[in-house]
């Protein structure tokens, strides 16, 4: 049986709202909520999949929970996982750096051997820059409470139902 992780720091109001609207959405026991604070090696390596809430904080950088665990990240191989990404970001207030914590992580587990999936398209969204891009999608799941909060529920039902056959 394939067991689903949503990872996100339980201590992130947004991003653990949308992690909630994911599970919901996804509608499956095998979808659990593990908190990014505690994570360890053996506990991420548990899941069969994986979808990991990144925002982005101050002026493009990854939170301090997930800039801590990066080590252990950096030992493992996760060649032949397969994992999703969301993040947040403010496309108005930084639009320099949109999703940038998001390309980042993306970097980093890619450097690992993780497959990425659920790549989203960036149309809807202005910015100038973002480390989030690949071609004309981001590396996952683009949410941006602030200035798009209206779209969320959406975008989510959106995602899930893509996430679906792309962990399949």
């Amino acid at each position: 049986m394939n067991k689903t992780a949503i990872i996100y720091s339980f201590n992130a109001k947004k991003t653990g709202i949308i992690a909630e609207r994911i599970k919901e959405t996804f509608n499956d026991d095998q979808v659990e909520l593990v908190n990014a604070e505690l994570l360890t090696e053996e506990l991420f390596n548990s899941f069969s999949q994986i979808i990991m809430g990144v925002p982005t904080w101050f002026d493009g950088e990854l939170p301090n929970y997930w800039d801590e665990f990066v080590p252990a990240l950096e030992d493992l191989d996760l060649t032949g996982k397969r994992i999703a990404l969301y993040g947040l970001g403010d496309q108005k207030g930084y639009p320099e750096n949109f999703l940038d914590g998001l390309g980042i992580m993306a970097e980093i587990l890619e450097g690992q051997g993780a497959t990425l999936v659920g790549f989203t398209s960036t149309e809807g969204y202005e910015y100038e820059s973002s480390r989030a891009l690949r071609g004309d999608q981001f590396t996952g799941l683009a949410i941006d409470y602030e200035n798009q909060g209206s779209m969320n529920k959406e975008r989510v039902t959106n995602w899930v139902e893509q996430l679906k056959s792309e962990f399949s």
